[in-house]
């Protein structure tokens, strides 16, 4: 834990450390540059050529054979889960994923599939096989909600992004299409994943029909996410994009920032590294964590609410998921940024508590936090 000769030497960092989420970043210089001069044309006429170039080499990183920008994850999401499912089906996804708790009832309002939570019985954020079997396991009544499509996510954002190892996906995607279940991957950190195993991202798409990766994150473009699947899905897709809203003009300007983010992928172990550096300095200090696969670091405490609140007044932002504190590491943050966010949150107990002593398992419980999203 002890700062280099250049850390101690380099100006004091003044500015609140923002730990809430990865989507913070700000793009790079090169995003900008690229943005500035990328070759543009009305995606919706003609096809955008530079969103075209980043929607075929996303494919090709995800072993699929096409795939379609989209502004938001929360809308790939939508537009596979409309693909996939139909009024009076169910679709079964891990508990706690990101399409049951995060994207405000869309699977179930636009897309019409009835949600069914499967707990975790395979570990943090993971489903088995045989909870896919049973879940998908219908009596042959007319009236019965028939499951048709399997939502898994890797990483795990609630679950503390937690990932699935290539042969648990394609076990799990195997039950599932045994079953005659559709597979949707939402990816929104699957370079995450590929990056903490050493696996290119298609080792994790196995089985899965369709499967989301977001450019918005970790990687840190301002904006965009992309689904992929079929040809004849992204054609599908493309039309369902369209209709919520989703289709852009000269959008080669966004999709730049994204093919230079696919280039930074390896830098993610950099942001790993980190939130295992910032977890092992919070338990240091007597705070109750879990270690981290990837960026995402999960703190337990009695008052969520108290907790964030304490952070931000000593200068770290942070945000509360699933009942827990969640800090992320991210593009933005350095080594330098977490030992002194260390410094500022401090030991557990009466010293470093905030109002009425409710900090880490100290005091009362108060209300939580509102859940944070992406």
């Amino acid at each position: 834990m002890r700062a280099t000769t250049r850390n101690r030497r380099a100006t004091p960092i003044d500015e609140p450390i923002d730990l809430r989420s990865d989507t913070v970043t700000a793009p790079s210089a090169a995003m900008r540059k690229a943005m500035s001069t990328a070759e543009v044309a009305d995606d919706v006429l003609d096809r955008d050529p530079t969103m075209r170039e980043l929607e075929r080499r996303v494919a090709g990183m995800l072993g699929a054979a096409d795939a379609l920008w989209t502004p938001t994850g929360s809308m790939a999401n939508l537009i596979a889960l409309m693909s996939h499912l139909g009024r009076g089906e169910a679709f079964l996804a891990p508990q706690g994923a990101h399409v049951l708790d995060f994207e405000l009832g869309t699977a179930a309002w636009l897309a019409g599939g009835m949600p069914r939570p499967l707990p975790h019985d395979a570990g943090p954020g993971k489903v088995s096989a045989t909870a896919v079997r049973r879940a998908a396991a219908v009596d042959d009544s007319y009236a019965t909600l028939r499951p048709a499509l399997l939502c898994l996510e890797n990483t795990h954002n609630s679950a503390g992004g937690t990932v699935v190892p290539p042969e648990e996906h394609a076990s799990v995607a195997a039950a599932a299409r045994a079953a005659r279940l559709a597979v949707h991957l939402d990816g929104a950190r699957l370079w995450n994943a590929a990056v903490a195993l050493g696996v290119p991202p298609a080792a994790l798409t196995v089985g899965a029909d369709t499967v989301s990766v977001c450019l918005s994150k970790g990687l840190g473009a301002p904006v965009g996410s992309v689904v992929a699947g079929s040809a004849e899905f992204v054609e599908q897709a493309r039309r369902l994009r369209k209709m919520l809203g989703g289709g852009v003009r000269q959008g080669g300007i966004m999709a730049a920032a994204g093919l230079v983010a696919l280039d930074s992928m390896d830098r993610l172990a950099e942001d790993h590294a980190l939130a295992s550096t910032l977890a092992d300095g919070l338990r240091e200090r007597g705070w109750r964590v879990r270690e981290p696969q990837t960026n995402i670091v999960l703190v337990e405490v009695a008052d969520l609410a108290g907790t964030i609140e304490h952070f931000a007044e000593v200068g770290v932002r942070a945000a509360g998921i699933g009942g827990k504190l969640r800090l992320m590491t991210h593009r933005d943050v350095t080594e330098r940024h977490v030992r002194t966010a260390l410094d500022r949150i401090g030991e557990v107990g009466p010293a470093s508590t905030g109002p009425a002593g409710r900090i880490g398992g100290v005091g009362p419980a108060a209300p939580q936090e509102r859940p944070a999203a992406g």
